[in-house]
């Protein structure tokens, strides 16, 4: 059996870690793996820097030899379509060879979702699609009618949250039964167990009263409202101080905003980090932010961690992860005045009430680990003569 990978990015996602650890996972778990070979299809040279993390086992098919990525328009909302048009001409009939001429059993595709359903109309060979899609996706009219025609023709439809699969059910789009949900492999416990002996040496600060958000430095994860609410929550808790994780085009916003505030040296701006284990292990708590997220895997890596969460109750998965704020605290999303009333929540809980949190979240995240995705995914495969 062979199953490939198609996901194209432009930068930094989460969707990333999740191929890898979802492409493993088949060679990892599956009962006859020496049957199987899996690859990931390179589309523009965007997994050139992430080849050393990938398992050996797992081939890397290159659709172009030159690393267009380098040359694609990156940054903001704009510059991210076009660089997504660019790879959708400048790589489907190339994919479309490269499925024709291999012919594997399964492509499992990630992102850039209209191209793998304009495969299937004119692709020769027998593969199955099975479309991954992500948030509640807004349709116009003509594309609307076009998945729909063509809906018949994908073999599966993959949602990583609850949310997801509920709205595309009711969107009468694809064929119910081709419907599933299928959690991301976010976590990976031995890892977690390497990386949490890490110390953290590049603060001069202790290791309580410390709020920590991760993610993109952008406008999605909407670090704006953390740092304006930070600035009131000093009024009232004057020994805390705020770590960000993350790199983006918002930095220099954020940074302005920092001193506009006279916050800067409360505030610490600390780039990318391959280990936000040993953050989250020193921190109160971990805010999330963000305007939209699918479901926030930053929040599963807290919950392991122990570290209290406080989210917005934002589209689309912390409120599934956080049972309507049983396992940590949810504000209106995109609210500063909620923010601090949960932020308020928290302070004034009881040690045993944050415990029992914390407990709770903890419990969710074996629903996102490498064993439970191939679990899922297996399944979902090994159905696949039941449905047409």
């Amino acid at each position: 059996m062979k199953i490939y990978y198609w996901s194209p990015f432009i930068s930094k996602v989460a969707t990333v870690s999740s191929v890898i650890k979802s492409a493993e996972s088949i060679l990892k778990y599956s009962k006859k793996n020496s049957n199987i070979n899996v690859a990931i299809v390179d589309a523009v040279g965007e997994w050139n820097n992430y080849k050393k993390l990938i398992d050996p086992k797992i081939e890397i098919i290159n659709l172009n030899k030159k690393n267009i990525l380098n040359y694609l328009p990156k940054g903001g909302f704009l510059k991210s379509r076009i660089s997504y048009t660019l790879i959708f001409i400048l790589t489907f009939f190339k994919l479309l060879n490269l499925l024709n001429k291999k012919k594997p059993d399964y492509l499992i595709t990630h992102l850039l979702t209209s191209l793998p359903i304009f495969l299937t109309i004119i692709m020769k060979n027998k593969t199955k699609i099975i479309l991954r899609i992500s948030g509640l996706p807004k349709l116009n009219f003509i594309r609307y009618m076009f998945w729909k025609l063509f809906s018949k023709n994908i073999h599966r439809v993959t949602c990583p949250t609850i949310a997801t699969y509920k709205y595309l059910k009711t969107m009468n789009i694809f064929n119910k039964n081709k419907l599933f949900v299928l959690r991301d492999p976010v976590i990976q416990l031995h890892e977690f167990l390497k990386k949490k002996k890490e110390k953290v040496e590049d603060l001069n600060i202790g290791k309580k009263n410390l709020i920590i958000g991760i993610g993109r430095l952008t406008r999605q994860k909407n670090f704006l409202l953390l740092i304006r609410a930070f600035k009131k929550i000093l009024i009232k808790y004057p020994n805390y101080h705020l770590i960000l994780l993350g790199e983006g085009e918002q930095k220099k916003i954020l940074e302005e905003e920092t001193k506009k505030l006279t916050i800067q040296n409360k505030i610490f701006f600390l780039g990318y980090q391959n280990n936000v284990y040993k953050y989250l292990l020193n921190a109160d708590c971990f805010v999330l932010t963000s305007l939209w997220e699918d479901p926030g895997f930053v929040i599963l890596e807290a919950a392991l961690c122990n570290t209290l969460i406080i989210s917005s109750d934002c589209p689309n998965g912390p409120n599934e992860i956080l049972s309507n704020g049983k396992n940590g605290f949810l504000f209106k999303n995109n609210d500063v005045t909620d923010f601090l009333k949960e932020f308020d929540k928290f302070k004034n809980s009881t040690s045993d009430e944050l415990k029992k949190k914390r407990l709770l979240a903890k419990k969710q995240v074996k629903l996102f680990t490498q064993f439970a995705h191939h679990k899922s995914l297996e399944s979902i495969i090994e159905l696949n003569e039941k449905i047409n």
